[in-house]
């Protein structure tokens, strides 16, 4: 994935929500305490406070903030493909590229909303809009590809796509995404 423009020397908010995301997605949301946060961003623990009431919502803020970067990217790097049908199979391009990369640690949504497990938490909260707005992109997609069902086939596409990063994650194996992208081809139609 491709990593954001840090030239900027970035605000206070800022630094906050990007050490809080680096170190939930690479150590855990339970296992990353605020000493750490602050620390790592620099910022004194009552500018903190003044921020966020908590470690939860700044939490499922450092969230909002990777669902953007993530689904920019995402639509991004699909998006050079011709057709509705190569953009979607471009996902698993897109997906073994990111399986590659340094520090890849699977699904930071799945991750947070296994690791917290409330369903009243807002961090959950921010795992599902992630998950839906995944979902209504790929439907988008389906919906255009002119797929028969296309909203089951988005639902399909979906399980391939968080199947593969689940597998990649566990495996440490890029070319899962491969074998997704397999799969998937198999539920698209023959071109007319």
């Amino acid at each position: 994935m491709a990593t954001p423009d840090t030239s900027a020397a970035p605000g206070t908010r800022q630094r906050l929500l990007q050490a809080t995301e680096q170190l939930i997605y690479s150590g855990g949301i339970h296992a990353t305490g605020m000493d750490l946060i602050v620390k790592t961003s620099a910022v004194a623990r009552k500018s903190v406070y003044q921020h966020f009431p908590n470690k939860q919502a700044l939490v499922a803020a450092a969230l909002q903030a990777r669902d953007e970067r993530w689904m920019q990217w995402f639509i991004d790097a699909t998006s050079v493909a011709d057709s509705p049908r190569a953009r979607l199979l471009s996902m698993f391009d897109a997906l073994r590229d990111w399986f590659a990369s340094d520090g890849f640690r699977g699904c930071a949504f799945l991750n947070a909303a296994g690791e917290i497990g409330d369903d009243a938490s807002p961090i959950v909260a921010v795992a599902r809009t992630h998950k839906a707005r995944l979902l209504a992109y790929v439907r988008e997609l389906t919906r255009a590809a002119a797929l028969p069902d296309p909203d089951e086939a988005a639902l399909q596409w979906l399980v391939l796509i968080d199947g593969a990063i689940a597998v990649a994650l566990v495996s440490r194996d890029p070319a899962i995404a491969d074998s997704a992208r397999r799969a998937a081809a198999r539920l698209l139609p023959e071109a007319a």
